[in-house]
Formats: structure tokens, sequence, C-alpha cells
């Protein structure tokens, strides 16, 4: 499949949001005004392709938070696929006794005034154009990971989200996790000193294939889904291809609909590093990888390899395999002075472990290693649209777990990453745009030693020089070029 989507891939990576967005002006309505919700006001959710994931998670954590107390409804149902339409609507009412309204095009859905807020879980590269019809038809959006297929497309969604004002919550559901917050503040205060480089992992394990465990029902046919629809083929958004119940169950395999690990599995990591660390867009990008074991017919590899640099001056490695799980490489933010370490022999959910550099290093011999409470969550997905629900209700943008323009920082990383490999290039980010890197990565850096410039730090760093200042030794007096045959040393 992927040779005959290489030209679509490249210009998706580009620019496929352009057509995305002007397709969507012509079917909104103007956005709703923005405003909070009383506790006692209903607010009515619609559900966008609610498949495996969003069924599994959306559908059924909303009914949960209904049966808590939540003043929610579960209103509506927009699906191409008529078996999993029935499905969800018949849930709903059992579950929470509301009669769910059916949609076959979720364009009809956003325009019912009534309903406030909408769930996606469509494949990936539906993901954009959805998500802006929405906050453009003045509705709150809870969009599953990856936040959008493409880089500009992640843009786009945090333009409309600013211009609209909506609540957007990205569905990274580990991000509702406290232990996040508490290393960022550790690390602002400078704890582990100047931050060098932080790494992860998402291995997996399968005598399948990864994704090939999405059963393929006799019952998914032409005359039970709407191919073409589901495809996005009037919108650009896939190109013209027979029906294939292994395309239409597994297209995390197949790089028109996603990425593969890249989105599916990295994204989760990197949202959550990033949001440790402060950090947003990567500086440059490389990856590698390959099919090295599953030969069963897909586009996406099993190994990969992630390496992002950043202009405050760290580095992100994110690397896994779909055919090893046991013996994953640690979770660890480095600091000049110390490292986080998360999950590990004695952790548990919502702490995690410092670990100091050695006195002769940090000339800190106070410094132990220790366990950080942060917080336990029992649930992070009830947290996480607990934490959506909350926010429209407070109409507070900015107070869900994971932003847009948090998600879109995660697409750029991990979407270069998925570039680099399938064109064998490194990539810088600059001014929003990906391009060709070349020498002058190391050459900045080379000329900010030879300057003896101050390291940079990331966003909200409140530590001033601890953990990043080099004591030289007394030899050091002894260097310098000799100019005429003079002894430069004093």
């Amino acid at each position: 499949m992927s040779s005959n989507n290489d030209d679509l891939s490249r210009r998706n990576f580009i620019k496929k949001t352009v057509a995305a967005g002007a397709a969507a002006a012509s079917v909104l309505q103007a956005p709703a005004p923005v405003r909070a919700y009383g506790a006692g006001e209903r607010i009515r959710i619609g559900f966008i392709g609610p498949g495996g994931r969003g069924f599994g998670a959306h559908v059924k954590t909303l009914a949960r938070l209904h049966e808590a107390g939540e003043n929610i409804e579960l209103a509506a149902v927009s699906d191409v696929y008529s078996v999993q339409q029935d499905k969800v609507v018949d849930y709903i009412l059992k579950n929470t006794g509301a009669q769910a309204r059916r949609f076959e095009n979720y364009e009809d859905m956003l325009g019912d005034e009534s309903i406030d807020a909408v769930c996606i879980a469509t494949p990936d590269h539906w993901h954009a154009k959805q998500t802006i019809d929405a906050m453009k038809a003045g509705k709150h959006v809870y969009c599953e990971k990856p936040m959008t297929h493409t880089i500009d497309e992640a843009l786009a969604v945090v333009d409309a989200w600013r211009s609209t004002g909506k609540v957007m919550q990205v569905g990274v559901q580990s991000s509702s996790q406290p232990e996040w917050d508490k290393c960022r503040e550790l690390i602002e205060q400078g704890m582990i000193g100047k931050l060098i480089q932080f790494q992860t992992e998402y291995n997996r394990n399968s005598n399948i294939g990864q994704w090939r465990y999405y059963k393929l029902t006799k019952d998914m046919t032409p005359a039970t889904i709407n191919w073409r629809r589901w495809l996005g083929v009037d919108y650009g958004l896939a190109p013209d291809m027979p029906f294939d119940r292994a395309v239409f169950a597994q297209w995390r395999c197949y790089w028109p609909f996603g990425s593969g690990m890249y989105t599916d599995l990295f994204v989760h990591r990197v949202t959550t590093m990033l949001k440790a660390t402060g950090l947003r867009y990567p500086a440059r990008v490389v990856g590698a990888g390959g099919i090295f074991l599953e030969y069963d017919g897909r586009d996406v590899p099993d190994m990969a390899t992630v390496v992002a640099d950043f202009n405050e001056g760290c580095q992100l490695l994110v690397s896994s395999t779909m055919c090893n799980a046991e013996t994953p490489i640690p979770t660890v933010i480095r600091g000049h002075f110390g490292s986080f370490v998360f999950g590990g022999k004695g952790s548990k959910s919502g702490s995690f472990r410092f670990i100091p550099e050695r006195p002769q290093v940090t000339l800190d011999n106070t410094l132990k290693e220790q366990f950080i409470e942060a917080g336990e969550v029992e649930d992070v997905n009830y947290a996480h649209f607990k934490n959506f629900v909350d926010a429209i209700r407070a109409d507070k943008p900015a107070m869900v777990n994971n932003p847009p323009d948090l998600g879109a920082a995660a697409i750029v990383t991990v979407n270069m990453g998925a570039n680099s490999y399938r064109q064998g290039k490194a990539f810088f980010f600059r001014d929003g745009k990906v391009v060709e890197a070349d020498a002058s990565w190391a050459a900045k850096w080379e000329e900010m030693s030879k300057q003896r410039a101050k390291p940079r730090h990331v966003p909200g760093w409140k530590a001033g020089d601890t953990g990043s200042r080099l004591q030289p030794p007394e030899h050091m007096k002894l260097a310098g070029p000799w100019i005429d045959g003079e002894d430069p040393a004093p």
C-alpha cells in the first residue's frame, strides 16, 4: 500500500490542511457564543466515530461520569459503520436512559444547536477536519490522540482553538497524572540542574503482528460501511481504493490513515515528557528503524527510534520495538545534578525517583536518592474526561490537562521522526515549518562553546546558574593560542 501512496503522504506532510479547512468553511455555521455552564445545567455530548477506543474509553467513561452524578447527556452518535452505531446507541440507552440521536454524517450533528461538545475517535486522517469543523460550529472537543495526522493540520487545529475560544482536550489520558506537573515544578526549581536529556519508550510484542488483533468480521461490508465516506476521498483525505476489511479495522498499519507506532504509541510518551519538562516544539529531529519482523503487508515499521534536539539545549530519545516487550529502556529525565526515573522497582503510580549525581560533580553532599510522591490517580481515563467536563463547565480552555498546543508539539515531534525515517533525511522545525536540516545545528553549539556562552534552559526555569556552570580546573589557565610565539598563560 505504501508505494501507491508516497505522493499523497508527501503532499499531506506539506499542505493537506489547506484543502480540509476550505471544505470545512463551506458547511459550518458561525460559532456559538462562548459561555460557562452552571452546575445545574446539562452538557449534551455527541460522539463521532466511536469504534474500539471511542466506545471503550469515550462512551463508557462518560456513562460512568453520568452515573456518578455529572450533569451530562450522551446525546448523539455519528458513525459510518451502521453495526457499530447501533451498538453504541443501544449501550447509551441501557446505561444512561438517553435515546441518542443517530447521524450518518457528522456535519449534521454539528448543525444541531443542542449539542454542546463532541468526542472524536475516528481514524487519524479525519481528526483535524472534524475537530476544526466542530470548534467552528461552536462545540467543545475531546479528540483522541494523536491530535492530527500531519504537522500542518496540528498547527491549524491550534489556530482554530485559539480563534474560537472553545475547550479542547487531546486524548492522551496519562497527561492527567499529577507526576508530570510535579516533575516540571522541580525541574524549574533546579533540582536536577541543567536539563540535558530525556528518554522514553512504548514497547510491545505479539505473535500475530501489532494491530492485527483488531478483529475482522463478516458484517464489515460495503453494505454496512460507507467506505468512500470513511476514506474521506471527497475531502482529499485519502485516495480511493477497493474496500478492505483489514484497512478498515487495522488502519494503523497503513500510512494514509496513521503512522503506526509513531503516532499511536510514541505520542503518549512524548506528550507526557514535554509536559514534564515544559518543552514544546523540537528544533531538529531524525528518525530511524524499519520493518524487521512483521512482514504481514503493513506499511509502518515494527522498530523505530526518534531523536529530537531542542533549542533549549537538551535532547529527547524515544525508542521502541513492537517485537519485544519485557526489557524496554527506562523512562528517565536527566540533568547535570541528577535524574528523575519513572517506573521500575519500588515505584508506584504518582511517584518517581530522584537519583543524584556524585558530590564531586554537584559539590553538594546533601543530595540523596529519594522517592517523590505527586499523588495517585486511580483511573486516568475517568480523570481525563472529568477534567474535560470541568473545563467546559468553567469555560476555561487552559484548564485541560492536554491542550492543543501541547498536542501539536507532540505531533510535530513524532511526525518529523516518521518522515525522517521514510525520507532518509534530518529535519529542522523553524517558524512553524519543516525544512531539511544542514550543518548549522552543530555549528551553533560549537560557536556557543567558543564564546563561553551560558547554557540555555527550559521554559519556566527559576534556578539561575544552578547545575549549569562548570568549574574549570587550574591547569586550564595554560590554555589559549600562542600569538607571535608568546605564551598566553599569566
